[in-house]
């Protein structure tokens, strides 16, 4: 495996941040009502096989439909959670009323870095809707990586700032992806050895790790003891946006150097890391900041 020099830009620069996620899902219908009702992301795209949502213009979700999509089995290795992030605490608590209206809370955490909620959509995909807290108030350790934690959140704290919309902010984005792994140790050797991302923090089984200094943008566990490579419905693939053509050409130059196996997918190409979990690179556009 061969990593960039300490002097090298990484894999993944700084400026890159997350794109889409994608799920395979039986039943696009009531899928693609939950992340509209209940998550509160607009329709942008639709077909009998696809749908794309979400905000202010920008996608956040692709679902694809394929009913002959086996179930994800219990060993395999693939989604913990979807990430969707909102801008403030205003919309986060409008997402707590759209779930408590709509769905069904599983819990709400207090990270330190963010606050946040978790639901589960219709086919089993677990989904974390959360407001990350300034920058300059994230607790840090002495090497200076980011201290994430779980204490209990204040519902009705939240709530009583909700902003009361029905749809997400045109500022939601994509936070991060949470996956489920086989090997701490050779998923976090592809993400922060071959790609470049920054470790910002270690639990018991679990890694976290981001560009440019951000409190993760892809967490990893071992928690379930997932054993057999991804499969089944589910995560189908997730991205990172990549600040230019530029960029997305040497992040596929690098990989290939290093011996990854690249496949070109328009506009920009796929990797799988160590349990074949589809990473997709493109450069960002013009609606996507």
């Amino acid at each position: 495996m061969t990593a960039a020099s300490e002097t090298d830009e990484p894999t993944v620069p700084a400026t890159a941040r997350l794109g889409r996620t994608a799920l395979t899902v039986a039943d696009l219908d009531e899928t693609v009502a939950f992340y509209r009702d209940v998550v509160g992301l607009a329709v942008q795209a639709r077909s009998e096989r696809a749908a794309t949502l979400g905000a202010g213009g920008s996608p956040v979700l692709e679902l694809l439909a394929d009913a002959d999509a086996p179930p994800r089995d219990r060993t395999q290795a693939g989604l913990f959670h979807t990430a969707v992030r909102v801008p403030d605490r205003a919309a986060l608590g409008a997402a707590l009323e759209r779930i408590r209206d709509r769905g069904t809370l599983d819990g709400a955490s207090d990270h330190y870095v963010s606050e946040a909620l978790y639901c589960t959509d219709p086919e089993g995909n677990g989904v974390e809707i959360y407001t990350d807290r300034p920058r300059e108030a994230w607790p840090r350790a002495d090497d200076g990586t980011v201290e994430i934690g779980t204490a209990p959140l204040d519902l009705n704290a939240l709530a009583a700032e909700s902003d009361g919309a029905a749809e997400a902010s045109p500022e939601t984005d994509p936070g991060h992806v949470h996956l489920e792994v086989t090997s701490l140790d050779r998923t976090r050797a592809f993400y922060a050895d071959r790609l470049g991302l920054g470790v910002q923090t270690e639990t018991r089984g679990a890694s976290f790790l981001a560009a440019g200094g951000y409190h993760h943008h892809v967490g990893v566990n071992v928690w379930n003891g997932r054993t057999d490579p991804a499969g089944g419905r589910g995560l189908a693939w997730f991205e990172f946006l990549l600040p230019d053509a530029e960029a997305v050409a040497t992040a596929r130059r690098r990989l290939s150097e290093a011996d990854a196996p690249v496949t070109d997918r328009e506009p920009g190409f796929e990797v799988r890391d160590p349990d074949g979990i589809a990473v997709r690179f493109r450069a960002r556009t013009p609606r996507e900041p």
